[in-house]
Protein backbone atom coordinates (compact mmCIF):
# COMPACT_ATOMS: atom_id res chain seq x y z
CA UNK A 1 0.00 0.00 0.00
CA UNK A 2 1.40 3.40 -0.82
CA UNK A 3 0.96 6.21 1.90
CA UNK A 4 0.80 8.92 -1.11
CA UNK A 5 -2.60 7.95 -2.27
CA UNK A 6 -5.42 9.40 -0.33
CA UNK A 7 -8.22 6.97 0.65
CA UNK A 8 -10.71 8.00 -1.34
CA UNK A 9 -8.34 7.09 -4.56
CA UNK A 10 -7.12 3.67 -3.61
CA UNK A 11 -8.30 1.11 -6.17
CA UNK A 12 -7.62 -2.35 -6.59
CA UNK A 13 -6.40 -3.34 -9.97
CA UNK A 14 -9.44 -5.52 -11.04
CA UNK A 15 -11.49 -3.30 -10.40
CA UNK A 16 -10.11 -0.43 -11.88
CA UNK A 17 -9.84 -2.43 -15.29
CA UNK A 18 -13.84 -3.36 -14.88
CA UNK A 19 -14.45 0.61 -14.41
CA UNK A 20 -12.13 1.43 -17.68
CA UNK A 21 -14.20 -1.10 -19.70
CA UNK A 22 -11.79 -3.39 -20.60
CA UNK A 23 -13.92 -6.32 -18.81
CA UNK A 24 -17.43 -7.13 -18.31
CA UNK A 25 -17.41 -8.53 -14.94
CA UNK A 26 -14.68 -7.87 -11.85
CA UNK A 27 -14.10 -11.76 -11.76
CA UNK A 28 -13.21 -11.55 -15.95
CA UNK A 29 -10.65 -9.18 -14.33
CA UNK A 30 -9.61 -11.08 -11.83
CA UNK A 31 -9.59 -14.26 -13.77
CA UNK A 32 -7.23 -12.10 -16.52
CA UNK A 33 -4.74 -10.93 -13.94
CA UNK A 34 -4.26 -14.09 -11.86
CA UNK A 35 -4.12 -16.13 -15.67
CA UNK A 36 -0.80 -13.68 -16.44
CA UNK A 37 -2.90 -11.75 -19.02
CA UNK A 38 -2.49 -8.40 -17.48
CA UNK A 39 0.75 -7.05 -16.37
CA UNK A 40 1.56 -3.85 -14.21
CA UNK A 41 4.61 -1.90 -14.62
CA UNK A 42 6.43 -4.91 -17.09
CA UNK A 43 5.64 -7.28 -13.99
CA UNK A 44 2.78 -10.02 -13.20
CA UNK A 45 0.23 -9.11 -10.08
CA UNK A 46 -2.32 -9.71 -8.04
CA UNK A 47 -6.01 -8.69 -8.77
CA UNK A 48 -5.21 -6.31 -5.32
CA UNK A 49 -2.70 -4.47 -6.42
CA UNK A 50 -3.59 -0.63 -5.73
CA UNK A 51 -3.28 1.11 -9.01
CA UNK A 52 -1.69 4.56 -9.12
CA UNK A 53 -1.59 7.44 -12.43
CA UNK A 54 1.12 6.84 -14.74
CA UNK A 55 1.31 3.23 -14.23
CA UNK A 56 2.30 1.27 -17.56
CA UNK A 57 -0.48 -1.50 -18.33
CA UNK A 58 0.04 -4.67 -20.70
CA UNK A 59 -3.45 -5.99 -21.46
CA UNK A 60 -3.21 -9.10 -23.68
CA UNK A 61 -7.34 -9.21 -24.73
CA UNK A 62 -7.59 -12.39 -27.32
CA UNK A 63 -5.65 -11.19 -29.95
CA UNK A 64 -4.34 -7.68 -29.07
CA UNK A 65 -1.93 -6.98 -26.65
CA UNK A 66 -2.75 -2.98 -26.01
CA UNK A 67 0.06 -1.19 -23.83
CA UNK A 68 -1.84 1.45 -21.98
CA UNK A 69 -1.42 4.30 -19.18
CA UNK A 70 -3.49 5.07 -16.58
CA UNK A 71 -4.23 8.85 -16.56
CA UNK A 72 -6.97 8.33 -14.15
CA UNK A 73 -8.72 6.45 -11.09
CA UNK A 74 -12.27 5.31 -10.74
CA UNK A 75 -13.66 2.74 -9.24
CA UNK A 76 -17.21 3.52 -10.80
CA UNK A 77 -18.28 1.71 -13.86
CA UNK A 78 -19.66 4.37 -15.98
CA UNK A 79 -20.22 5.24 -20.09
CA UNK A 80 -17.58 4.24 -22.89
CA UNK A 81 -16.61 7.99 -23.50
CA UNK A 82 -16.41 8.23 -19.82
CA UNK A 83 -14.42 5.28 -19.35
CA UNK A 84 -11.84 6.17 -22.29
CA UNK A 85 -10.25 9.05 -20.46
CA UNK A 86 -9.38 6.85 -17.83
CA UNK A 87 -6.29 5.97 -19.25
CA UNK A 88 -4.48 6.27 -23.60
CA UNK A 89 -3.21 3.88 -25.34
CA UNK A 90 0.69 4.22 -26.58
CA UNK A 91 1.27 4.94 -30.05
CA UNK A 92 3.52 1.94 -30.29
CA UNK A 93 0.71 -0.06 -28.99
CA UNK A 94 -1.80 1.06 -31.45
CA UNK A 95 0.71 0.59 -34.55
CA UNK A 96 1.92 -2.74 -33.61
CA UNK A 97 -2.12 -3.86 -33.24
CA UNK A 98 -2.96 -2.32 -36.54
CA UNK A 99 0.10 -4.00 -37.78
CA UNK A 100 -0.73 -7.49 -36.53
CA UNK A 101 -4.71 -6.61 -37.49
CA UNK A 102 -3.45 -6.20 -41.27
CA UNK A 103 -1.57 -9.16 -41.13
CA UNK A 104 -4.86 -11.59 -40.02
CA UNK A 105 -6.32 -9.80 -42.72
CA UNK A 106 -3.93 -10.92 -45.50
CA UNK A 107 -3.76 -14.23 -43.65
CA UNK A 108 -7.82 -14.79 -44.13
CA UNK A 109 -7.45 -13.55 -47.67
CA UNK A 110 -4.64 -15.65 -48.94
CA UNK A 111 -6.61 -19.14 -48.19
CA UNK A 112 -9.16 -18.92 -50.34
CA UNK A 113 -12.48 -21.01 -49.71
CA UNK A 114 -12.89 -24.09 -52.27
CA UNK A 115 -15.02 -23.26 -55.14
CA UNK A 116 -17.98 -25.33 -54.70
CA UNK A 117 -19.03 -27.88 -51.87
CA UNK A 118 -17.70 -31.34 -51.79
CA UNK A 119 -20.05 -33.94 -53.54
CA UNK A 120 -20.62 -36.82 -52.01
CA UNK A 121 -18.40 -39.00 -54.24
CA UNK A 122 -15.54 -36.10 -52.33
CA UNK A 123 -16.77 -36.98 -48.91
CA UNK A 124 -16.37 -40.42 -49.28
CA UNK A 125 -13.04 -40.09 -50.86
CA UNK A 126 -11.71 -37.46 -48.14
CA UNK A 127 -13.18 -39.95 -45.49
CA UNK A 128 -11.46 -42.97 -47.07
CA UNK A 129 -8.37 -40.87 -47.02
CA UNK A 130 -8.33 -39.50 -43.49
CA UNK A 131 -8.82 -43.20 -42.38
CA UNK A 132 -6.23 -44.80 -44.45
CA UNK A 133 -3.80 -41.89 -43.00
CA UNK A 134 -4.98 -42.26 -38.96
CA UNK A 135 -6.36 -38.65 -39.29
Amino acid sequence: MTASAPDDQRIRLDKWLWAARFYKTRSLAKEAIEGGKVHYNGQRCKPGRLVETGARLTLRLGWQEKIIIVDELSDRRRGAPEAQTLYHETEDSVKKREEMAWQRKTMQAAQLPPARRPSKKDRRDIQRFREQNGI
